[in-house]
């Protein structure tokens, strides 16, 4: 059935002039209210207000002026229903057959900082989600577009079809608007329900436009769909562009975030994230993002064979040819040099090349997410590395290791539970990561099963790399271990860890404190001459 009539009341002009025109042009009578009527007529467009449709002039303050049935029973009734039909006839009530609305931006207005609770409320749209659910639920006979993505569609389709929509595209538009209502709906409940009981866990309502089918999920058995947050404004791996390389699968976008929520916590100098599932086994700064990429592989080179790698600054080239003979499954980064962006295309056709969507910055507040079966849970983001800097040893904790200590905690809260790790300034003012211990069930393991061995094997690569000559690998080992430092997710519940460490000869310790025991741990660190500060906060990633 061809379009006749429209009905557009915007609040976002985007595209909206433009799709007017292409309206007009197939003979469309267009109806509209406020802004959007005078934009269309400034642009030269034929228009009729709402109002004159209606017979009724909006009022109070424009917060009335869609809500009226020769609007709605326009939207509304079964085309070639005999009862439907002899009403229209009978009321003088006129088709509407297209809905363009978009909603008064309630989310933009409620984000700003200071906003009253009354400006907020007056954000709440009435006329719009009232007319969007009419057109969206009589979709058998009318088009409603709440997006101006999806003008050209709508026109291509018309103009395809003799001014008509097919009904395959008017059902997709159609639960994009239930999509977007219960969104916008879930927003508003939750700003109102944390102004008014600010202590109470506030309604969640999650929404998300159509999805992306996956090949699988993290299992070759397992079906997945992909599903973007549009609001998401900070660098995400869900808004990446892919420059390059075979698609993304399900342990892509997982070990793809793991990786970029890393290397932001880098963010304004260089550094490099290698992840191997979900978890760093390599994370370096450098001088050049060159030097931080070779310090970052040198972490764990066995691991980082298929990782998924995450930079903090643009890819040049000297970097781009340090993949080479390297297997890497996907690389992000802020940008690319042109050569450097040739050159990782030339290497494999299968890299997954990214560039971020967003300038990278240290994180944004904002909700975690984490599903349970038959629940979710929802917690704030982890975006802080210390609460304090207390040192209640007798050995004292020079300034000079404060700031590898902090790299070491950044490293640290990326890496699962119960998470040890040692690093290491490898140059002045360059930070590596030198061994880490992940998801262990005790900590006791974390340390001397993994982290301290793993720190062991780099020390044996790097010693004989350097060649160090009048010095036997036992010494060079307890050098670097000496001015290592080793970082705990958690507080250390006994002493236990302080003798294990002391036997790998580690004279630096941070953890968050906070244990019954912490005075028997200070002890046996005060027993050991070792410097032990306290952060006061803690980094569980289960």
């Amino acid at each position: 059935m061809r379009i006749q009539r429209a009905l557009l009341s915007v609040s976002d002009k985007s595209g909206l002039v433009e799709f007017a025109a292409a309206l007009a042009e197939m003979g469309v009578e267009l109806l509209s209210t406020g802004g959007t009527a005078k934009a269309l007529k400034a642009a030269g467009i034929a228009t009729r207000d709402v109002s004159d449709f209606t017979g009724f002039p909006e009022m109070l303050g424009g917060r009335v002026k869609t809500l009226h049935p020769k609007v709605h029973a326009g939207l509304l009734y079964l085309r070639g229903d005999v009862e439907h039909e002899a009403a229209m006839h009978k009321h003088g009530l006129l088709p509407i057959d297209l809905v363009a609305v978009n909603l008064y931006p309630f989310e933009a207005t409620v984000a700003k900082p200071d906003v009253t609770l009354s400006e907020a409320i007056e954000q709440i749209d009435i006329g719009g989600p009232t007319m969007l659910r009419s057109a969206a639920k009589n979709h058998a006979f009318v088009t409603v577009a709440t997006d101006p993505a999806d003008y050209p569609r709508i026109i291509e389709e018309m103009k395809t079809n003799g001014g008509a929509t097919t009904i395959d595209l008017r059902r997709e538009l159609a639960y994009k608007v239930f999509a977007q209502q219960a969104r916008y709906d879930g927003a508003i409940a939750a700003y109102l329900a944390k102004k008014i009981e600010p202590k109470a866990a506030p309604p969640f309502v999650l929404a998300l436009p159509r999805g992306e089918r996956l090949r699988y999920g993290e299992n070759p058995h397992q079906e997945a769909v992909f599903y973007r947050d549009a609001r998401c404004e900070e660098a995400c791996i869900a808004h990446c562009e892919i420059l390059h390389g075979k698609e993304m699968s399900y342990n892509n976008y997982l070990d793809g975030d793991a990786a970029l929520e890393a290397v932001r916590e880098l963010a304004g100098r260089p550094g490099v994230a290698i992840v191997k599932h979900s978890n760093p086994c390599g994370y370096a700064t450098g001088g050049t993002l060159a030097e931080a990429f070779e310090a970052a592989w040198a972490g764990d080179p066995v691991s980082a064979f298929g990782s998924v790698i995450a930079v903090s600054s643009r890819v040049d080239l000297a970097t781009a040819q340090l993949t080479a003979n390297r297997f890497i499954e996907v690389l992000i980064a802020p940008n690319y040099d042109a050569d450097a962006l040739d050159f990782l295309k030339a290497k494999s056709k299968q890299l997954r090349i990214l560039k971020l969507c967003a300038p990278l910055a240290i994180a944004q507040s904002g909700p975690a997410l984490r599903q349970v079966n038959g629940g979710l849970l929802v917690q704030d983001r982890d975006v802080e590395v210390l609460a304090q800097w207390m040192v209640p040893t007798a050995a004292f904790f020079p300034e000079e290791k404060k700031a590898l200590a902090e790299f070491g905690i950044k490293a640290c809260k990326h890496v699962k539970s119960n998470a040890i790790v040692l690093v290491r300034e490898y140059e002045p003012g360059q930070f590596m990561l030198l061994g880490m211990g992940a998801g262990q069930p005790n900590r006791v393991d974390a340390l001397r099963k993994l982290a301290v061995p793993r720190a062991e094997e780099n020390i044996h690569a790097l010693f004989e790399h350097k060649r160090t000559y009048g010095v036997t690998l036992k010494e060079f080992r307890d050098q670097v271990m000496r001015e290592c430092v080793l970082v705990s997710d958690a507080f250390f519940p006994f002493p236990d860890n302080i003798e294990h460490a002391a036997e790998a000869g580690i004279r630096y310790i941070v953890q968050p404190g906070g244990s019954r025991k912490d005075e028997e741990v200070i002890a046996a660190c005060d027993q050991y001459g070792i410097a032990m500060a306290f952060t006061g906060m803690r980094h569980f990633r289960h």
